[in-house]
């Protein structure tokens, strides 16, 4: 609690300048401490009353100026109130700040933003590459949002609201083109994110998220039926480059593994498990969260047959992965090559193994998320979901094997 707090409005008349003026200060104490702000105002010495806090006269220059005075002295009050008022320190340092307005420099979104991805790539153990690149696509969205929307290269956290949500989430959609589940991520997870450490740490006074409503859109996961698989493991590719990224696209149908997951797979994460066969020990890179995975047999053979590859040898690795750009790339002209009439991206893999391979073949799902590493079963029950449509389908043909003999039966 501060014991004294005291203003004082001063000429310094060792800055008198060779027209006779000197500048006028304001000096705050505080606890004994004091600290001197530049009214930058000059006057004639002679004029000031330094009893009454004010110049002498009636002219309108006079009026005018100690108008201005008095409307800084209220400024000085009016900080005063607003530190208390936040819990902040109150020292004569910190009112100067905010009346010159440089602690305001630190509670702008575009440093704290920047600031938290910094931390982010600081802990490269604990954040996948994929996710510090969302947060940077989000940070370039939002400076280019400021410039677009408000023509300025920062804001003051302070001014976001509601409104500033809704204009950053409609310029996504309009201008960048994002669609709602990107825009919404964008949003929510990543600027959402920064947000919520503001909040944590009193900068923000209430959550500009209370009543933002956008949601997530569930997608609709490809994946490839039995006959699929088997049309691109039968097929004769010619292409060397064809025939491996067609073998570890297989390899993770049957593993369930992210391309990134697979591309890190060392020798040292096959181990015999509880039943004296092979299995695959992993973290996932983008939770972090273990999955121990049995190994079919058809994804033994794909092992088996890069076990001498040079590149495996010398990187120490399962599997000589291209990158994930020309892994799309060549696994759309396999689709071609298959006439599978499917967007084929490596991913289509991980949903393959949960639906096709795993859940359609009676797994338990509580097996399944175990193994795909998911944190929470709720994420699994949307390949369950897409299932319950294959059931669907798999019933009409008994319904109209009913429909007939009901049709018999009535006949007879």
């Amino acid at each position: 609690m501060n014991k004294t707090f005291g203003l004082l409005f001063y000429v310094k008349k060792s800055k008198t300048l060779s027209n006779g003026t000197a500048p006028i200060y304001l000096r705050i104490t505080i606890d004994g401490k004091p600290i001197e702000i530049a009214a930058k105002r000059y006057v004639i010495p002679e004029k000031w009353n330094s009893q009454a806090q004010k110049f002498n006269g009636i002219s309108e220059e006079v009026r005018t100026l100690n108008a201005y005075l008095k409307t800084l002295e209220q400024q000085v009050y009016e900080a005063h109130h607003e530190l208390l008022k936040e819990r902040k320190p109150v020292t004569a340092e910190t009112i100067k700040s905010r009346l010159q307005g440089t602690d305001e420099r630190k509670l702008t979104i575009i440093p704290i933003f920047e600031d938290h991805i910094n931390k982010l790539k600081a802990l490269p153990d604990e954040y996948a590459p994929a996710t510090i690149t969302r947060y940077n696509s989000a940070f370039k969205h939002l400076k280019e949002f400021l410039q677009w929307k408000y023509n300025v290269s920062d804001f003051n956290i302070k001014a976001i609201d509601h409104a500033f949500i809704n204009e950053f989430e409609f310029y996504l959609r309009s201008v960048r083109k994002c669609g709602n589940n990107s825009a919404v991520k964008y949003v929510r997870s990543n600027f959402g994110k920064v947000l919520r450490v503001c909040l944590s740490n009193g900068w923000l006074d209430k959550d500009p998220f209370i009543n933002y409503t956008s949601k997530i859109r569930e997608v609709k996961r490809q994946f490839l039926t039995e006959e699929e698989i088997q049309a691109i493991a039968n097929k004769d590719l010619k292409n060397e480059r064809l025939k491996l990224v067609r073998d570890i696209f297989l390899f993770s149908c049957y593993t369930g593994l992210a391309y990134i997951d697979v591309q890190k797979l060392s020798p040292a994460n096959i181990a015999i498990g509880i039943d004296g066969e092979k299995w695959i020990y992993t973290f996932r890179q983008k939770t972090d969260s273990r999955s121990n995975i049995p190994l079919l047999p058809p994804a033994l053979e794909i092992l088996e047959k890069y076990k001498q590859h040079p590149v495996c040898l010398t990187k120490n690795c399962l599997f000589p992965v291209l990158s994930n750009q020309k892994m799309n790339a060549y696994l759309k002209e396999i689709a071609d090559i298959c006439e599978i009439d499917k967007e084929l991206t490596f991913h289509i893999a991980r949903h393959t193994f949960a639906t096709t391979v795993t859940l359609s073949n009676g797994v338990p799902i509580e097996t399944v998320s175990k193994m795909l590493g998911h944190s929470s079963i709720k994420q699994t029950q949307h390949y369950a979901k897409i299932l319950d449509r294959k059931v669907s389908d798999d019933m009409k043909a008994l319904k109209e094997k009913y429909s007939t003999k009901d049709k018999l039966i009535k006949a007879v």
